[in-house]
């Protein structure tokens, strides 16, 4: 029986250079998202490029009801899922109660609930099957308050912390958990959560999605816990331990503020 990576959000950014660069190391991918269209396009690229073999399901991660409809066809299908990649996810910017609710109520059931779901089904699965792995995609974000875009930064931490907490359960099964908390990356995610950032995608903390991904994939087959692509996010993920609370969560507002006004 083969076996398969299913990626979620993988019709463009950090999703699709994933999903590239397992095909490109010969993997069978399952390719997750909303939009036919592309995932059409995409699964037909990948599997001429890398002769591999790569199945789509459009699902909104959103609708807890789809995800049941997934679940389902994927436990019918009797697919063998080694790898699961959560790079799906949403963001919300701006003073929290100027948003729209069902925005902010879409953003935590794609990063917070339909992780951890996806996590729950198909890690029984590959604890049934004796091993498997699993990569959640965090933030540097994680590691700190967000004034701003605070249940963006809080729906991280919580991807992190899970994460590891996972890591720890599940190694007794040979499931290896990993949790990805990348730095500024060039994707649309800035456009779709109205973000202003083109200060930023001239510094030298923006990455492309494509370097991003080749790091993950990396940490990925060294069985890292956390990964943290570039010497800078590291840093900008270990200062807020050394810091005050106070002193950090205020630098935090100051420096998320201006790129969340429009």
């Amino acid at each position: 029986m083969p076996s398969y990576a299913l990626i979620t959000g993988a019709s463009s950014g950090l999703g699709l250079a994933l999903a590239e660069a397992l095909a490109r190391r010969g993997r069978n991918l399952i390719l997750v998202a909303r939009r036919r269209d592309a995932l059409e396009s995409i699964a037909s690229e990948l599997a001429l490029r890398f002769g591999v073999e790569v199945r789509f399901r459009l699902c909104d991660l959103s609708e807890p009801l789809q995800i049941s409809g997934l679940l389902l066809e994927l436990e019918e299908g009797d697919w063998r899922i080694d790898l699961l990649v959560n790079s799906a996810g949403l963001g919300c910017a701006g003073p929290f109660l100027e948003q729209d609710w069902m925005r902010e109520l879409e953003q935590l059931e794609v990063n917070v609930l339909a992780l951890t779901r996806l996590c729950h089904a198909l890690g029984k699965r590959m604890a049934l099957q004796g091993g498997g792995q699993i990569l959640n995609v965090a933030s540097v974000a994680a590691f700190q308050p967000g004034p701003w875009m605070s249940s963006y930064y809080a729906s991280k931490a919580y991807v992190l912390h899970f994460s590891e907490g996972l890591r720890e359960e599940l190694r007794h099964y040979g499931v290896r958990v990993s949790v990805l908390c990348p730095g500024p990356t060039r994707t649309a995610f800035f456009r779709s959560a109205q973000m202003n950032v083109s200060r930023l995608d001239k510094g030298k903390l923006m990455m492309n999605a494509e370097e991003v991904a080749l790091i993950a994939v990396r940490g990925l087959e060294r069985n890292r816990a956390i990964i943290v692509p570039n010497w800078r996010n590291r840093l900008l993920a270990t200062l807020p331990r050394l810091a005050p609370r106070w002193l950090v969560r205020k630098l935090s507002g100051r420096i998320t503020r201006p790129y969340t006004q429009r």
